[in-house]
């Protein structure tokens, strides 16, 4: 649903180019959209209505797009229905009314718990405004999700943890953590352009958020999501940013390599099940070059008893 209900725009929000779409769905289009999904039965299902800010559309438009997917609810073909939306547009008359119709999760897009960093993305919205959602959305028994980006303008990596450990405090059920691309179109690009903003890479992105992950887990919160779904139209519209096709994959590369860090220099033998050898080794054994440097001396033995992404280190 790109740009729907959306009362500003941010920084770096292009929805036709995130999502890949200009036309709005309406009721066919979620019919077909599950039925398709649903001829294959190895799955469990939610329906998602994500793009623009869901809570703030009009509510006629609202309550025929829940309506095409509560049937699918009320008939046990789907599980649930989740939307995503703006802290600022949750109230408890939007709560009911997701509440008649099947909604069981709702994600805001929070993105930073940092006024400073908020007013210059020009959110519209205050960390307040995020803290009084999320907790009026639990009190409703809806599952919370909570977005949130890094590398934004005016933002740094102190800010960053910071922003994690604020929305660790709001105790959501499931968190989705994406690096900012700067896309042609929009106010980001703009001061790209100018020189006045220097995104973070896919690197150094994937260094920030190895380093927020082990934070959500140790406090039990699910990561849901680690950079954003690869597209023909944000590779052909993207100026620079932390875009990696495989980006997780590149969080996890990093956490491998932060715990053989945490030993001193010297000889080691990692012990790791062969599925995350090449995670290990990293990008174009980028891993292995660095450990060199720094004095670090290892034998890789693979041990399929070890669950993926474990390593075990003598």
């Amino acid at each position: 649903m790109p740009h729907q209900g959306c009362p500003c725009a941010c920084s770096f929000c292009n929805q036709k180019t995130i999502t890949g779409q200009s036309d709005l769905p309406h009721t066919a289009d979620v019919d077909k959209a599950v039925k398709t999904a649903l001829k294959k039965k190895e799955y469990r299902y939610e329906i998602a209505f994500f793009g623009g800010s869901f809570t703030a559309i009009d509510r006629e438009y609202m309550i025929e797009l829940l309506s095409a997917a509560y049937a699918y609810v009320k008939g046990g073909q789907v599980d649930g229905i989740r939307i995503s939306t703006r802290p600022d547009c949750i109230d408890d008359e939007v709560l009911d009314i997701l509440k008649k119709y099947g909604v069981t999760s709702v994600e805001l897009g929070a993105q930073s718990m940092d006024d400073e960093v908020l007013e210059a993305n020009r959110r519209g919205h205050i960390s307040r405004d995020i803290i009084e959602a999320s907790a009026l959305i639990k009190s409703y028994g809806f599952e919370l999700g909570l977005q949130m980006m890094t590398g934004l303008y005016k933002d740094t990596f102190e800010k960053s943890l910071e922003t994690a450990k604020g929305l660790i405090g709001l105790n959501p059920d499931t968190v989705r953590i994406y690096p900012t691309v700067v896309l042609r179109g929009t106010y980001l690009a703009e001061l790209y352009k100018k020189d006045m903003y220097k995104p973070l890479n896919a690197d150094e992105s994937a260094e920030l958020c190895a380093r927020l992950v082990p934070l959500f887990e140790q406090a039990g919160i699910r990561i849901i999501r680690l950079g954003l779904h690869s597209s023909k139209e944000i590779k052909e519209n993207m100026l620079a940013g932390g875009f990696h096709d495989s980006f997780g994959e590149l969080v996890k590369s990093r956490l491998m390599l932060n715990k053989i860090l945490e030993y001193p220099p010297g000889d080691y033998q990692i012990f790791v099940n062969s599925r995350s050898v090449s995670k290990l080794k990293g990008n174009s054994k980028s891993n292995l070059y660095l450990l060199m440097e720094r004095g670090y001396n290892i034998k890789i033995i693979t041990d399929n008893g070890l669950a993926v992404d474990e390593l075990r280190i003598k």
